[in-house]
């Protein structure tokens, strides 16, 4: 098969690209950062674009069988209307022009990024993708990228909507932010502790990404995080027993709302998400257990 990547030079782009070329697969790669072909490798392929405008890049997008869109400006910064702006354009408008692009008739797979925001602030629920979203800006981002990704399927696409929790994993994402600040003896949870973190090694995300291309009976929303859920204290005492720290330091949710603005709300999100699709449809998990996935990241 030949995949196209939106986003393809991120975390979870480069290490997904290069999952698909051992799998046997091509890539088409699209960012707007400046990249290359990977050296001796004739099944990568790289175009530099600013996928949040049409533009020649489109036509890459009728030469594949599968699409996936990870393309989306980071959240972890203050969140000025400006910056939301950028979070939520670089979202809605690439996955606009990616269908836009989509020829009509083919059976292409369209796999597109959403995120477990979609649920917003939901206490103790345990939230399968049937839950309903929540009312805060990052879920209705969410809510507006999966509407947008949904469009493809008047062209025949069959849509899955990836709905990640943190992922982790090494030399990016995350924990890249968290690591040095426990290693410094200044990790601890946020707030009181008490909400859910979803979360999922990024070897599963990869794996997951490849089950649902596979089955052809999985569309719509999937939550992909792992099934052993997480309180934030528990992450963070976790973090700091696989560093060898102690996790002393706790961030008052106030100084947290005070520091970050309304991204610190976020970070006080409670999200209890299960992935019942993957499991019903058989995906086994690599790192079902957060220390095990943790110390795989370090």
């Amino acid at each position: 098969m030949r995949f196209l990547l939106t986003g393809c030079l991120g975390f979870v782009g480069s290490f997904f690209s290069k999952r698909i070329i051992e799998s046997g697969h091509e890539v088409i790669g699209l960012d707007a950062a400046p990249g290359r072909d990977r050296p001796g490798n004739g099944s990568f392929r790289f175009v530099q674009a600013d996928t949040t405008k049409p533009g020649a890049w489109q036509e890459q997008v009728e030469e594949v069988d599968v699409v996936v869109n990870l393309a989306g400006r980071n959240i972890f910064a203050r969140w000025t209307a400006q910056y939301k702006k950028a979070i939520y354009d670089s979202r809605i408008l690439t996955t606009r022009h990616v269908v836009d692009a989509l020829p009509t008739g083919k059976e292409v797979v369209f796999c597109c990024t959403s995120a477990a925001g979609f649920y917003g602030n939901r206490g103790e629920d345990v939230l399968n993708e049937d839950a309903r979203p929540g009312y805060d800006f990052l879920a209705r981002v969410c809510i507006d990228w999966e509407n947008e990704a949904y469009a493809a399927r008047k062209k025949g696409a069959r849509v899955v909507a990836m709905r990640f929790g943190i992922v982790m994993g090494k030399n990016g994402g995350a924990l890249m932010k968290m690591i040095p600040v426990y290693r410094m003896f200044l990790g601890g949870p946020l707030g009181d502790g008490r909400q859910w973190f979803p979360w999922i090694h990024i070897n599963d995300l990869a794996g997951a990404i490849m089950h649902v291309v596979e089955h052809s009976d999985i569309e719509g929303p999937v939550n992909f995080c792992s099934p052993e859920a997480v309180r934030n204290f528990e992450f963070s005492k976790t973090l700091a027993g696989v560093l060898g720290r102690p996790a002393l330091v706790r961030v008052p949710a106030f100084i947290l709302k005070l520091a970050a603005g309304e991204l610190g709300d976020a970070l006080l999100n409670s999200q209890r998400v299960f992935p019942e699709k993957l499991l019903s449809t058989g995906y086994e998990f690599v790192y079902p257990h957060l220390e095990d996935a943790l110390r795989a990241s370090i």
